[in-house]
């Protein structure tokens, strides 16, 4: 005799925020920034300035990602939330990249990009 019958599977995606996939270490220090309106203000005048003084955005992305983990680290000294996520994953160095690139993205104004053909000379792309 076949059954038939329903299967039900519950799945929890991952958090994204403004479509980007942030891992667990990026999803609460996202979500602490958020809750905290001087840390949120702090981080995106930080991010500002690290854009602006950067020619390049990748520079100014590893800058902010090698910054947000630190100060992961310094908030897990303090701040329950950190405490916990270090006591349950440790605190091995997880890249924070996703996240720095998010709020360079989220805080900055986009930089115009330079022709690649050399008729065109350096004239921004529309």
């Amino acid at each position: 005799m076949l059954e038939t019958g329903f299967t039900v599977v519950f799945y929890k995606p991952g958090k994204h925020v403004g479509c980007v996939s942030l891992n667990r270490s990026e999803q609460i220090l996202y979500d602490y920034m958020q809750g905290r309106h001087e840390e949120r203000q702090y981080w995106q005048n930080k991010v500002q300035t690290i854009v602006g003084a950067s020619l390049e955005i990748p520079d100014a992305v590893a800058r902010i990602d090698s910054e947000l983990w630190r100060y992961y680290l310094e908030r897990s000294e303090v701040a329950p939330v950190f405490k916990a996520a270090v006591k349950a994953w440790g605190s091995k160095r997880t890249s924070m990249k996703n996240l720095a690139e998010y709020l360079v993205r989220l805080w900055t104004e986009p930089r115009p990009k330079k022709s690649k053909n050399p008729e065109l000379g350096d004239l921004p792309l529309p």
